[in-house]
């Protein structure tokens, strides 16, 4: 019984997906981007059919495995501009630097601020790096890594959804700092949504991505061992 069930989330999951990119493609829209939609889709109808979240994840789990893979994926166009990305690496390697080191700042400083309790805390911390290594970095330090998770979905749609205001807002036309501001903020989300622009963009926000999750993984605890 429970594959069936498996079999019957995981279709749902695609399927509101391609329901998403449908919107999407019609009304083009930051709001309307099918992680939005699919993601609202899908927690109106777990709510509306009272599905509870363990059987939801008997299919879910195979999707979340597939998100290695994925990852791992976004290597291609970083392998084809990587002349792009030789030329560029002393302002790349500062601006992945900076971004990540203000991802972990901004979640300390503003959940303090807050006076939110240390666990949400700790578990906000690492919210601008994908989502394995953000929870391992919370679970490290102390905080909830499901809350973790949250905070990096939070984060990656947040991110996707404000981007294109902030880029015009400052009017930032270049693909290289467009690349390096999403992938530092938004992680895999983000560079998805980064891929559709532009390749160079895409591959950009690849490794700001990758190297902003090393970053996190190693400062996060030192940050806040002599802040907290």
């Amino acid at each position: 019984m429970s594959i069936w069930i498996a079999v019957l989330m995981i279709t749902g999951t695609i399927g509101l997906y391609v329901t998403g990119r449908f919107i999407y493609q019609r009304i083009p829209h930051p709001l309307t981007l099918p992680l939005v939609t699919s993601t609202f889709l899908l927690l109106s109808l777990l709510l509306l059919f009272d599905i509870p979240y363990e059987t939801y994840m008997l299919g879910g789990q195979w999707i979340e495995i597939l998100l290695g893979p994925a990852v791992v994926a976004l290597a291609y166009p970083l392998f084809n501009q990587w002349h792009l990305l030789k030329q560029y690496f002393y302002p790349l390697s500062m601006g992945m630097v900076t971004g990540a080191l203000v991802g972990i700042f901004s979640g300390y400083f503003l959940a303090r601020l807050a006076g939110v309790d240390e666990t949400v805390l700790f578990s906000i911390v690492p919210k601008s790096v994908t989502t394995p290594v953000a929870m391992d970095v919370a679970a490290t330090l102390g905080g909830n890594e499901s809350l973790a998770a949250i905070f990096v979905m939070i984060a990656g749609l947040g991110g996707v959804m404000i981007a294109q205001y902030t880029f015009r807002l400052f009017n930032i036309q270049s693909f290289i700092g467009r690349g390096i501001g999403t992938g530092t903020a938004s992680h895999a989300i983000g560079t998805a949504k980064a891929l559709e622009n532009n390749e160079i963009e895409g591959a950009v926000s690849s490794i700001a991505m990758t190297v902003s999750a090393v970053i996190v993984a190693f400062f996060a605890p030192l940050i806040i061992a002599l802040f907290h």
